[in-house]
Parts: C-alpha cells; structure tokens; sequence
C-alpha cells in the first residue's frame, strides 16, 4: 500500500513551510545564530512536541520560527521539506508561510520570499515539481497589520499566487479580514483560509461569502452544519484535511474517528495534507497511511484522493488534465 501511495502523483495543498522545521535543523539553525535552545538533544525536542491544543502548538511552532533569520535559512528549510515531497509521490506544492512571523522580529520580508522561492524554483526546474506561494496573514494580529503586511508583499507579486488565513482561529472570525480579502482580489491574488478546524462551521460560511474563497483549509467542523456540508458538495468546495495534525491538536480523539471517509463518501472534495509535519509526526505519506489504515480506504478511495489533490490545485486546466491522466495510469499499473 505504501508503494501504491508514493506511485500516485499526488499535489500538497496544506503545508506550512515553517512548520517544516525538524528538530535537527532546528539545532543546527541555533549554533548558526548563537541561539540556546531549551532542550539537551534533538530527541528532547521531538518529545516536547505534544500539544493539548492549537495555542500549545502554536507557542512552540512561533518559538521555532524565530531561529529562521536571513534568506539561506528559508531556503534550507524549503529545499528539505521538497526533497522530502519529491520522494513520496508529490508533483505540485503550494505552500503557506507567515510573513508577519518575520517581519515582527526585523527579518526583511525579501529574505523571507527570495529564500523560499529560490528553492521552489530549484525544485522545478531540477525536477519538475510545480509550485504556487500562498502568504498567510496571521489572524490573531490586527486586520490592519494584514493590509500592511499585504502592502509590502505587493513588491514581490510576480512569486505570490494567492493569501490565505492562518494562527488561532478561536474569537477570530474571517470577516475581521473582509476588507483585506478585497484588496488581495483586486491585485488578482487567489484566496484560500483556514476555517472549521479550531472554529465553528459559521466559520467556514463567512471565509466563502465574505472572504470569496476558492478553498477550505482544515473544515472538518462543517459536519456541525449539514446545510453547509450539502453547498460544499454541491460547489466542489475543496477542504485541504490535515488527519495527523487533528489528533495532534485533539480535533479528533484517534484516527478512527476522523470523519474524513464520511466527507469523502458525501462527495466532498476532500484531500489530505500534512500541516505541520515536523511538529505532527508525519509528511504527506504518512498522513495517507494513517488513514488508510485507521479508516480501511480502499485504493479507489486514494486514487480520489489523489485526483481531488490536483482538481483543488491552482494548477491550469491543462497541467490538471495531464496530472489527472498519470494518476489514473499509475493506478492501473501492477
């Protein structure tokens, strides 16, 4: 199963770059800077990568992306999570990162995008894993700091695809952000945002009316709303799950209760995504085996996986159709 995994061309939908950032990296990032961290070892590290809930995370994962300080260390971190990507069956990314996380502690934000980009570049070019960079403005901060953040990513257009909606999602609704959506929109930038996850299935209606997403990332609350889950059928909403980073976050108490094959089954289009892998245990693989396994997926239901992958891409209609026919081949291969 594992190799029929990997054989699938597969696109990653839902990935943090900074939350690519393994332990070892981690250390090495810190001697680099002069940094000491508060752990003895790298397995001192992974063992405290236990959350009781997404502030918990997210205090860890802000305190780890503070060892990120100039454009090699961007593109280090990118460089390895595609590798990474590359080796388990994954064709096209587009990854979030949080520009306001570094431009708060003095990093330039030309640091920050030429690292990354520079990366996905290599990445494409060397070995054809297509790329689309979503900035993500932090939702816990003002939505004035958004627009400011919004301002001066403007200057690097040509590298950023579309905005998305990131960090605490609880008391921090989407129409808080209406007005910078707006404006994203006006410069032809795409918009996705995280909703249903920490937050509730009202959430997931406010990011698509009032902020005119494409996609849902996380929305595995939409479930509370059967209505909604009836409008995401019906408009092939694309929700980007993240199964290891919902039993991480106790979204969901085990793997076996994870709702994702109910959703797959209502005709959702659902896919799945790794979130966070350094600090969730595990990369796009291994967020397809735990599913698999945890919910008994037949190989029918990975190849839709994979399919509704490339379908919620931002890829164009022909990139998909191509994507969509390997898929199909690779699963009809012995």
């Amino acid at each position: 199963m594992e190799q029929f995994i990997v054989r699938l061309p597969k696109a990653e939908l839902h990935l943090h770059i900074e939350g690519t950032l393994e332990p070892e990296m981690a250390f090495e990032l810190a001697a680099k800077h002069g940094v000491a961290l508060p752990y003895a070892s790298v397995d001192a590290m992974r063992r405290a990568y236990q959350f009781s809930n997404l502030q918990a995370f997210l205090d860890i994962y802000y305190a780890g992306a503070d060892l990120l300080r100039d454009e090699a260390d961007f593109h280090a971190l990118t460089a390895a999570y595609l590798r990474k990507a590359r080796e388990q069956g994954v064709v096209h990314v587009e990854i979030f990162f949080d520009p306001q996380t570094h431009t708060q502690r003095g990093v330039p934000l030309g640091s920050v995008v030429g690292g990354i980009r520079r990366a996905l570049l290599q990445a494409e070019r060397d070995h054809g894993v297509s790329h689309r960079l979503i900035l993500c403005f932090l939702r816990h901060l003002s939505a004035a700091d958004a627009m400011r953040t919004l301002e001066q990513a403007l200057a690097f257009r040509e590298a950023i695809s579309a905005v998305g909606l990131d960090s605490s999602e609880a008391a921090h609704p989407p129409g808080k952000f209406t007005a910078v959506f707006e404006r994203a929109r006006r410069e032809g930038l795409l918009a996705v945002a995280h909703a249903g996850e920490e937050g509730p299935a009202q959430y997931i209606r406010d990011a698509l009316d009032l902020l005119q997403v494409r996609r849902i990332d996380h929305g595995v609350r939409c479930e509370e709303d059967p209505e909604l889950v009836l409008r995401l059928a019906r408009e092939r909403v694309p929700l980007t799950v993240c199964p290891l980073s919902n039993i991480k976050l106790r979204v969901f108490d085990r793997i076996e209760a994870h709702n994702l094959k109910r959703l797959l089954d209502l005709g959702l289009c659902v896919t799945v995504n790794s979130d966070d892998p350094a600090y969730f245990g595990g990369y796009l693989l291994e967020n397809y085996l735990a599913v698999q396994r945890g919910l008994d997926l037949s190989q029918a239901d990975l190849v839709l996986l994979a399919r509704n992958s490339i379908e919620a891409s931002f890829l164009p209609p022909a990139e998909q159709r191509r994507w969509l026919s390997a898929i199909d081949q690779a699963a009809r291969a012995p």
